[in-house]
């Protein structure tokens, strides 16, 4: 490599790491991610019961995971270093394949700067849960199957990274899927060989569907896990393409908007016209084979991805799940920007991506950073009373679930889960995990008990809401001793006696 692009593709390396590092540890650790270290919490006999139970996710993260703790313990920057690490991994399949496709020094470099500053891909390497993984490990089989496809090497190399993939996501199978879409279009004179490929990969694969089946709970669905998501649209499509294009910012909840829209619409229109030159002159490109290459390990999976959500019975729909597709994305953009094909247009067009990019950059640097209420609760629980037994009753999974977690090595401290509350409506995209009974759960009419706390959410005290008037309709005297006001609502921690 020429000496100044290799100093401008390591600056961004460098970059890119960076800003994975970023804030690392600003926010507390959230629903999902408790989860992931619950699990990896558990004796390595438990483990794959545990996960087998919520259905959703194969147990390769959770077992590296587990390791991890072994390793460094369960403070908040170790365990958040785990995903980062993963997305500094994935670099090194990302710099293959681009020399793999033969693309010119600028165009990786433009393709490095686009992958270092996504916000989607900023936020899954900070979360600890499997997308990092999955973006390392999709990227390094499709590197390897871009060996195999061009030169027929690394064959079995690609079978090791795959049962890998697929134990990593079940969306990996997405990956698989479009690796044999492309022999079979393309280079059927190798058929047999990725037909065997995805043979060994399945048959590998059959022992997690045996555990599955074995310690799935009876009734148990994923309707439960994934319910709420909504069937794809117009609209889910838009969310993808702000996801794919938007620099730094990333939608962290749902009363955040969905993109920083003015950054990621003049981002898109240039991009668009980009490609609308580059389309028109496509007859003389060189690297046509290339091209079709990516497009296709794109299109497969978006294609299943959006057919599946709306032919199953619930839908599979989400941008962190087609993180598979995020770096080819990229690199097809950035080879779009950086085409001969656009002559003198494409500095033209690179100039104000790259200032729309400093500008994000300057947004995300000087953003506010808000408490989200799932942080509340752990902060709470240091104004209960020290050294004592107390009971603390909550009224929500996911508050009962953050509490318990902050509370998990406190032998003092149970906390109980009621139902039957009238007025109380819980989010049912968030649920005690299947076989978990360290929150005893009980309904509003089985409380007997002369002193304890509660814990619950709402806009403001107000004695005529839930739960306070369901206590006070017991007969008991509430009286509030703390709270933390989010931009999501109030967190209150209040003292009940008979």
């Amino acid at each position: 490599m020429q000496r100044k692009p290799a100093i401008v593709i390591g600056g961004i390396m460098l970059l890119y790491i960076v800003l994975r590092l970023w804030g690392l540890t600003d926010a507390c650790f959230w629903f999902d991610e408790i989860f992931s270290i619950h699990a990896a919490e558990h004796s390595w006999s438990g483990l794959v019961p545990f996960v087998a139970k919520d259905l959703i996710h194969p147990p390769l993260f959770y077992f590296l995971l587990k390791l991890w703790i072994t390793l460094g313990g369960e403070g908040q920057f170790w365990l958040r270093l785990f995903p980062v690490v993963f997305a500094v991994l994935a670099l090194v399949p990302f710099w293959l394949l681009c020399r793999e496709l033969k693309l010119r020094l600028v165009t990786v470099a433009v393709a490095f700067g686009l992958f270092a500053v996504n916000g989607a891909l900023i936020k899954y390497a900070q979360e600890v849960r499997m997308y990092s993984l999955l973006l390392f490990l999709s990227l390094t089989s499709i590197w390897l199957f871009s060996r195999f496809f061009f030169r027929g090497k690394s064959f079995w190399v690609l079978v090791i990274a795959n049962v890998l993939l697929v134990y990593s996501h079940y969306f990996g199978w997405f990956v698989v899927a479009a690796e044999v879409t492309a022999i079979l279009i393309a280079q059927r004179i190798k058929l047999l060989q990725i037909l065997l490929m995805a043979g060994a990969v399945a048959a590998s694969f059959a022992p997690w569907l045996f555990a599955l089946f074995h310690f799935a709970e009876p009734g148990s669905s994923v309707r439960q896990n994934i319910g709420w998501m909504p069937r794809p649209g117009i609209g889910s499509l838009f969310e993808l393409v702000f996801d794919l294009v938007d620099p730094f910012y990333s939608q962290q909840s749902t009363i955040d908007p969905t993109a920083n829209f003015i950054i990621a619409v003049p981002m898109i229109i240039i991009i668009a016209g980009a490609l609308a030159v580059y389309l028109l002159r496509f007859g003389r490109e060189e690297n046509r084979d290339r091209i079709f290459f990516l497009l296709g390990l794109c299109v497969v999976p978006l294609l299943l991805a959006f057919v599946l959500s709306w032919l199953l019975p619930v839908s599979i729909w989400g941008s962190r799940h087609l993180i598979i597709i995020f770096p080819l994305v990229i690199l097809l953009a950035a080879h779009v920007l950086c085409s001969e094909r656009l002559g003198k247009w494409k500095f033209a067009l690179i100039g104000p991506v790259a200032i729309l990019i400093i500008a994000g950059f300057l947004q995300y640097a000087r953003a506010t950073q808000y408490e989200n209420i799932w942080c509340a609760w752990g902060r709470l629980e240091n104004e209960l009373p020290a050294r004592h037994p107390k009971t603390v009753y909550v009224f929500e999974d996911l508050v009962a679930y953050q509490l318990w977690f902050a509370t998990r090595r406190d032998e003092e401290t149970a906390v109980v889960k009621v139902t039957g509350v009238p007025g109380i409506a819980e989010d049912k995209a968030y649920f005690l995990p299947r076989g978990f009974d360290g929150v005893k759960q009980i309904n509003l009419s089985e409380i007997d008990a002369d002193r304890f706390w509660v814990m619950f959410r709402d806009d403001e005290w107000n004695v005529e809401d839930p739960p306070i008037n369901a206590l006070a309709g017991l007969g008991y005297s509430i009286r509030q001793i703390a709270a933390i006001r989010t931009r999501s609502g109030t967190a209150f921690v209040a003292e009940v006696t008979r």
